[in-house]
């Protein structure tokens, strides 16, 4: 009966013991504690979230925006994090290189009745018990893996070096995002002025307009034309204030600030100077000091590593193993060779008993058939190496593409600038023309508002154009991965 309910016992620990989990499991979306005490140590100097208050100035600069996106950006927080972990796995690596030490104790209980120890001399009087304990504190260090431990070490720190690279290239391309979309900004707000003025100077125009009506000095056909341009004017003006309303969204973002909470009001102009680059100076420099090509030669080194560790399964494994504990019985009473009780009690068989026992060695294990498994992750290791040789090579060419076209765009932005900075002054110049004609009375009303229209869309086309070419600068730098210098 005793036996049956400990058999039932036991299986219902089995079944229950497997599935429980931790009384205060980790919460996924509670900040991580990065305190000595846990171990955990923050990347950052402060742990950035996905939206944050900062104090902003009244007037954002590039500079101050890039800083505070450097701080606050949750990508750029992200990858600091993996770096972290990139170190975790590092001293993973070089642990395996120390002793192992554990303890392993348990109790059983037998159906029939099992000698405690075996005999340590011949005509030994052996205790018998059914139920048994044991605890020992095992050690396992290893003294030979056929490199398999080096070549571990080495690839999760080639791993760590890609990461903390991966990171400078993040944060690089989190520049030339902020740096695109300020200077968009700018070109946005300069086109708002520009419409502004526009509208502004139509409705002078328009109200002009109508006074000559009333003396029948204008024809109402051209005041309707002045009515159709205000109208477009307007329009035109709320759809520019919307990019406008978007591009700060999106800077807002990148910077990790709270839009809502967050006033933006940008300083900052768009200063346009005559540069001049040449690719064959400029690939070498990229393929030098980009930090995603240097990563990718880190990650290529660290996959060679790996597939030596694959091989070194090939290789016999030697571990010095010993342990030391106790083996008794929690049985009181006295027994004899069968496990029944004895009527002399003598110092051999009075129960409780306990003893210590140890043990010390050299282990070697050699795999002599594995199924083709060893070989087999030797090959896909393998594989991964030449795959990361490609990805490689596609890089350094996908490098010499980004330069050239880098350098490409800003030639052409360049000369969109110079060509736009001269139709400004001739496009200012028909409308001074075509208003003092309409003025004297020898123009056409339509003439005058082509001519604004045409003033509008060049002083439009002229700082969008100087936005792209200070976009096409920092998208330079980003191909080139630091300074064009």
């Amino acid at each position: 009966m005793v036996l049956r309910e400990t058999v039932i016992l036991t299986i219902l620990y089995a079944l229950i013991l497997p599935g429980c989990v931790l009384t205060q499991p980790t919460e996924p979306f509670k900040p991580v504690p990065t305190t000595e005490a846990t171990g955990i140590i923050a990347p950052a100097p402060s742990q950035p979230a996905p939206a944050k208050e900062e104090i902003l100035p009244e007037a954002l600069t590039l500079e101050r925006s890039l800083d505070i996106a450097l701080k606050n950006n949750p990508e750029v927080a992200a990858t600091l994090w993996d770096v972290s972990a990139a170190g975790a796995k590092v001293d993973q690596a070089k642990a395996a290189r120390w002793p192992w030490l554990s303890y392993e104790g348990g109790y059983t209980k037998y159906l029939n009745s099992r000698p405690l120890f075996e005999a340590r001399y011949n005509n030994q009087r052996r205790l018998f018990s059914k139920q048994q304990s044991v605890g020992n504190v095992i050690l396992k260090l290893p003294l030979f893996t056929g490199g398999r431990i080096i070549n571990e070490i080495r690839a999760a720190e080639l791993f760590r070096l890609a990461e903390t690279n991966r990171l400078s290239r993040t944060r690089d391309e989190l520049v030339y995002n902020v740096s695109s979309t300020f200077y968009t900004i700018l070109s946005q707000e300069k086109v708002i002025d520009s419409v502004k003025f526009s509208l502004e100077a139509m409705q002078e125009q328009r109200q002009k307009m109508a006074k000559m009506v009333e003396v029948a000095k204008a024809a109402r056909v051209d005041l309707l034309r002045t009515e159709v341009r205000l109208a477009d004017l307007e329009q035109s003006l709320e759809r520019e204030t919307n990019l406008l309303e978007i591009q700060k969204r999106l800077l807002a973002n990148l910077m990790g600030l709270d839009f809502d909470k967050a006033k933006l009001k940008f300083a900052g102009k768009l200063i346009f100077e005559k540069v001049s680059y040449r690719p064959d100076q400029l690939v070498p420099k990229a393929l030098e000091q980009r930090p995603d090509f240097t990563a990718a030669k880190e990650r290529l080194e660290s996959q060679a590593r790996r597939v030596d560790v694959a091989r070194a399964g090939h290789y016999p494994n030697l571990n010095l193993v010993g342990s030391y504990g106790y083996r008794g019985t929690g049985v009181y009473g006295v027994f004899d060779d069968r496990g029944t009780p004895a009527k002399v009690p003598t110092a051999t068989n009075r129960g409780p008993f306990y003893d210590d026992d140890g043990q010390i060695g050299v282990v070697a294990t050699l795999p002599l058939f594995e199924g083709g498994r060893i070989e087999a992750k030797v090959r896909e290791e393998i594989a991964a190496l030449a795959a990361a040789q490609e990805r490689l090579r596609k890089l350094n060419l996908q490098v010499r593409q980004e330069v050239e076209t880098a350098i490409l765009d800003v030639d052409s932005s360049s000369e969109r600038v110079r060509a736009t900075a001269k139709a400004i002054e001739q496009a200012r110049e028909s409308l001074r023309i075509e208003t003092l004609k309409y003025n004297l009375g020898s123009g056409v009303i339509t003439d005058v508002l082509d001519a604004q229209t045409a003033l509008l869309l060049t002083e439009t086309t002229y700082y969008r154009v100087l936005a792209d070419f200070h976009t096409a600068l920092a998208r330079l730098k980003l191909a080139v991965g630091g300074n064009l210098s």
